[in-house]
């Protein structure tokens, strides 16, 4: 789907903003911290019914204000979102609201590359869990369904585990079968993403990289112990003295490798940058392939920094290319931006940010 107009009224530090967009590409430039980013995560909000820098939905409106309003136009459908301070927020498709937010989640898909996945290197494994499921749930949406339930069914024997009295052994067994059975089924389809996925992600680092440096990806998972309900009851005793549950999916962990060693201790910042672009343009890729020919958005937010300049323009070739549909780029100068368009024949606007105001600048 295509953006067409974003509306903003008190999203982060933009009071209010109307932006006609481009199908093709939409360049913001601006210094540092003055809201370019905070366009491209009203974008994001509009797809994920949430911001992808803050989890606390009433730390997106603007300071000194009690209310949000978004909206955004994709030809013949009309997404837009209310939130007053202190209250739930409201999503509404063509002013009809939804019965539940995960109705929505994959009608735009979305793809996000910022200067945060070096967490996905650097942080724990619940970043790369969140990266599976992400990707997952735009395309199959009975898969959001089995980690909520996998989720309630964790709490309650976690819960459990730590009562002062011995748990009713019938009770915790009701929660632990629940957990394997969807556990199952989580990691049956993050198995399937990450095979698919890999080869995706391995012919991008190599192109970007200049076929410079072998990468891999591994996933592992209890599950692939055996069944995941004798994983998890096996260690019953030892769960109750930590006061949580040690085995499933909710520990499954992605291990990314740079010529067979793990990424985390190895190469630069430039290789560990390259790395992260790789496989978000790879998610572009699958998910582009997955979703029925619907292209998905891509927000590319200051990912020129600390690469040099060859793998910089192996980038700018690629996401020049016909494959990339509507693309959204961050940057502080319009050096790099000039690459891309000079690169690319379509269409494009460049939108000055400064302060929160945003103005169309002639090109």
């Amino acid at each position: 789907m295509i953006l067409e107009k974003l509306s903003l009224i008190n999203y982060k530090n933009i009071r209010e903003a109307t932006l006609d967009l481009s199908p093709k590409i939409n360049c913001m430039i601006g210094s540092n911290g003055v809201g370019k980013t905070n366009i491209l995560d009203a974008v994001y909000f509009l797809s994920f019914c949430h911001s992808a820098s803050n989890p606390i939905d009433s730390a997106v409106i603007r300071h000194g204000e009690d209310f949000l309003m978004l909206e955004g136009n994709y030809g013949e459908v009309t997404i837009s979102c209310g939130m007053k301070r202190g209250m739930k927020k409201h999503f509404r498709r063509d002013k009809k609201e939804y019965r539940r937010l995960s109705e929505h989640i994959g009608l735009i898909p979305l793809v996000m590359v910022s200067p945060a996945d070096t967490l996905l290197i650097d942080g724990g494994s619940e970043e790369r869990r969140r990266l599976m499921d992400m990707v997952i749930s735009q395309y199959d949406h009975t898969y959001m369904e089995s980690v909520n339930r996998y989720n309630k069914a964790l709490q309650q024997r976690n819960t459990m585990l730590k009562q002062e009295t011995e748990p009713d052994p019938d009770v915790i067994s009701l929660w632990e079968e629940q957990m394997a059975v969807e556990g199952e089924r989580i990691y049956q389809r993050r198995d399937a993403f990450v095979r698919e996925l890999t080869p995706i992600f391995q012919r991008y680092y190599e192109r970007i990289s200049g076929n410079r440096e072998q990468v891999a990806i591994e996933y592992v998972s209890h599950c692939q112990r055996g069944s995941l309900l004798e994983v998890i009851q096996r260690d019953r005793a030892k769960d109750r003295i930590m006061g949580y549950s040690l085995h499933g999916v909710h520990r499954d962990d992605l291990i990314f490798t740079l010529g067979g060693h793990p990424i985390r201790r190895e190469g630069s910042q430039g290789q560990h940058k390259t790395f992260v672009v790789a496989l978000k343009l790879a998610q572009f890729d699958f998910l582009r392939r997955t979703n029925g020919g619907n292209t998905p958005i891509l927000l590319l937010d200051d990912i020129f920094d600390k690469l040099d300049a060859s793998r910089v323009e192996q980038i700018v070739t690629l996401v020049a290319g016909e494959e990339f549909g509507q693309i959204f780029i961050t940057d502080t100068n319009r050096s790099h931006l000039d690459q891309i368009l000079a690169a690319s024949s379509h269409d494009y606007k460049i939108f000055h940010v400064n302060n929160g105001e945003v103005n169309v600048q002639t090109q």
